[in-house]
């Protein structure tokens, strides 16, 4: 049985949960939870309040525990640790390996995190940075605690249906339009938020499923990592909205190895993902043996709906001429193969016309706060020609499949 208590300080420091100038003598964000015979200190940072990185050094100070968790995965404090990692991305290899989508997702909900950051005139993670210095510092093991960015969003994906992934996509990309500061009510929402909660809690608003691989599941990895960490006293640096959920957590056991999973591809999309393109050549051949014009017509339909989306998905990327017309001369042939996609050949084509160098590396952390920028960087732009041409691609499927569709039955009902 956990017993909670709150954890009174010793010492003194300015109230951080809203910023007040105010000094006292307790912490609201600090909590001493009992598992057997170890101490579990929970440190809910609240990330608008430059104070909360004070507040995570004191408490470790003072505890000396012997393991410091953070709410970090590994990819993520690899990041922290190694400035130049953006330098070493080969986005050629991104392309072929399909993780486009992915680094895009990634890269907006950076965005979203540093215009918050921003905004509050703080230093995005800096809790987490502390987290990491103060562990050293006193000599303690350091947790890293949170599940891989990219495997949730992969659980998220694969997890979701065809509607759910298009309003997944829009969200993601109207997000990018979205510039305009937080209101009111909206910072005092952050004030009990660390800000990639916030921004993956965007995300799980629009659907329930959304909310139970972003949100919930999270905070069960987050919890059993904790509970398993080595020693008898814990510190976690989590941000405040994860403590009741992680405080609920601990007191269940939860199999990592299954929230770490990825899981497969479902049968059905796969028997769908080959019938469609299958039915459409079958459609198509079945009526060029009773009616050769009409066959012609279905060809010319197919050709026309999924080269031209495509083609216009990656003329709003903005994408170079040669990118447009390699995404629309794909685009029927890469339709009809689920193996492929007319968004690889059309970025492909754009990474080696538009190469990003190592200044477009560098300026990333910059270009991403502004939707200008993701257009003008060379990395983020041949990802939005990739996403933008396959989602054009995947339009003119339905679109074109609708028509050749129509033709069939027209000329044999």
């Amino acid at each position: 049985m956990v017993n909670y208590r709150r954890y009174d300080m010793i010492y003194l420091f300015y109230h951080n949960t809203w910023g007040s100038d105010q000094l006292d003598t307790k912490s609201d964000n600090v909590h001493r939870l009992e598992l057997g015979c170890r101490e579990i200190l929970l440190i809910g940072t609240a990330h608008v309040s430059p104070k909360s990185a004070a507040e995570v050094q004191e408490v470790i100070q003072a505890e000396r525990p012997d393991t410091v968790c953070v709410e970090l995965c590994e990819s993520r404090y690899q990041s922290i640790i190694d400035a130049d990692k953006w330098k070493n991305t080969d986005i050629v290899k991104i392309i072929k390996n399909g993780q486009s989508l992915l680094l895009l997702i990634s890269l907006i909900l950076s965005s979203y995190q540093k215009r918050l950051a921003r905004q509050f005139g703080i230093q995005p993670g800096q809790e987490m940075i502390q987290g990491i210095t103060s562990a050293n510092e006193i000599g303690a093991n350091l947790c890293l605690a949170d599940r891989d960015i990219q495997v949730t969003m992969l659980r998220l994906w694969r997890s979701s249906g065809s509607w759910e992934k298009i309003k997944l996509f829009f969200q993601i990309i109207l997000s990018l339009f979205n510039t305009e500061d937080l209101s009111e009510e909206e910072m005092d929402k952050m004030k009990s938020q660390d800000m990639l909660t916030a921004a993956l809690d965007e995300l799980s608003q629009v659907s329930p499923k959304f909310k139970s691989v972003l949100i919930d599941e999270r905070d069960q990895y987050l919890a059993e990592k904790i509970k398993t960490a080595p020693g008898n006293k814990i510190v976690a640096v989590l941000g405040a909205g994860h403590v009741p959920g992680i405080k609920r957590e601990l007191t269940r056991d939860h199999d990592l190895t299954r929230l770490s999973s990825v899981p497969p591809t479902s049968r059905i999309f796969k028997i769908i993902t080959w019938a469609i393109p299958l039915l459409i050549m079958a459609l198509i051949i079945s009526t060029f043996t009773v009616d050769r014009t009409t066959g012609f017509e279905q060809l010319t339909s197919w050709v026309a709906w999924t080269g031209t989306l495509s083609a216009l998905g990656a003329l709003i990327a903005l994408a170079h001429p040669l990118a447009v017309l390699t995404a629309f001369i794909a685009s029927p042939f890469t339709t009809l193969h689920p193996l492929l996609a007319a968004g690889w050949f059309a970025g492909l084509t754009e990474a080696v016309i538009r190469k990003p160098n190592v200044r477009d590396f560098e300026n990333l952390s910059e270009d991403i706060f502004s939707l200008k920028g993701f257009w003008r960087n060379k990395v983020t732009h041949v990802l939005l020609v990739v996403v933008l041409a396959n989602f054009g691609s995947s339009m003119g499927v339905l679109l074109g499949g609708a028509d050749v569709l129509r033709r069939f039955f027209h000329t044999f009902f």
